[in-house]
């Protein structure tokens, strides 16, 4: 499976959300969210998505990730998210010899999270859609390099 790096900004089990300066990976302030992240939550450094973020990423991992931390994991999928009227997708991966979740019973979590976070909140509201095969997720960080720039993941 391809390997991306990802900058860890939210800890499994949190209902604080760190804001990076995604360059620097300088935190710039905190905000508390409806729900506390499944799963530990960040960005892919070197991307740039449609809503002016990097490219955010959900690493399915039991394993005790904190704010700060830049893993490689491994490429599963893409998951679907509209919020606002436009797409706000995540990238979906795995830590390096980790079992595969069940990707139904995944999907249907992270649409429960995304859609309880942003409810109630006007212009923010999302839902979750589809969890898209892994070259739809490189397709995806492809279309949201800069240009010039090579891929950020490998394998």
């Amino acid at each position: 499976m391809p390997t991306v790096r990802v900058f860890i900004e939210n800890e499994a089990g949190s209902d604080i959300k760190h804001h990076h300066d995604e360059v620097r990976l300088v935190e710039t302030h905190l905000e508390r969210v409806r729900a506390p992240y499944p799963y530990p939550y960040g960005f892919v450094p070197g991307t740039l998505a449609a809503d002016g973020d990097a490219v955010d990423c959900f690493v399915i991992t039991r394993r005790r990730l904190h704010t700060g931390d830049l893993v490689a994991a491994e490429v599963l999928g893409l998951m679907e998210q509209f919020d606002g009227g436009g797409a706000n997708h995540n990238v979906v991966a795995v830590l390096p010899g980790e079992p595969l979740p069940d990707l139904d019973l995944l999907r249907d979590e992270l649409a429960a999270f995304v859609e309880e976070v942003f409810r109630g909140l006007p212009g923010r509201e999302s839902t979750g859609g589809r969890l898209l095969p892994v070259d739809h997720a490189l397709a995806h960080l492809a279309a949201c390099l800069p240009p010039g720039a090579g891929p950020v993941w490998a394998g």
